[in-house]
């Protein structure tokens, strides 16, 4: 993907009249993404620099139960699916309740999903020029 940002929004459309934002956050644009602890369904726009929609999706479920999901763009659309991160998944951003935005380091679960540890990196600078992870794909 190129060098321009990417605005992610996700919306639990479950909550209030026009649901809830859950997470907005702005990075280099990458086609895909993982997310912490996302409610049970979603709704999601990914918006370019410039403000068009990259891709959307609603009502996106997961299936069973994971602590992450993860998202991909492919066309005009987005796709879920609840995981237990590989190690493939290491230095992909990673979408936390709220919006902050950080890098998956580490990873480690138990076979039955009983427990789990993990890492991520943050960062974030003053500066609005070039306030994004870089694509490590």
């Amino acid at each position: 993907m190129s060098d321009d940002l990417h605005t992610w929004e996700i919306r639990n459309p479950d909550g209030g009249m026009l649901g809830l934002e859950f997470a907005k956050g702005r990075m280099a644009a990458h086609t895909e993404v993982l997310s912490h602890a996302l409610p049970e369904r979603v709704d999601i726009e990914v918006r370019d620099g410039s403000g068009a929609c990259v891709a959307s999706a609603r009502g996106l479920a997961g299936g069973d139960s994971t602590p992450m999901a993860r998202l991909a763009i492919v066309g005009e659309t987005i796709t879920r699916e609840n995981v237990w991160p590989v190690e493939e998944d290491l230095g992909k951003p990673v979408i936390l309740p709220g919006g902050e935005i950080g890098i998956l380091r580490s990873w480690w679960n138990a076979e039955d999903g009983s427990q789990w540890t993990w890492t991520i990196e943050l960062h974030n600078q003053t500066a609005r020029e070039g306030n994004a992870w870089a694509s490590e794909e």
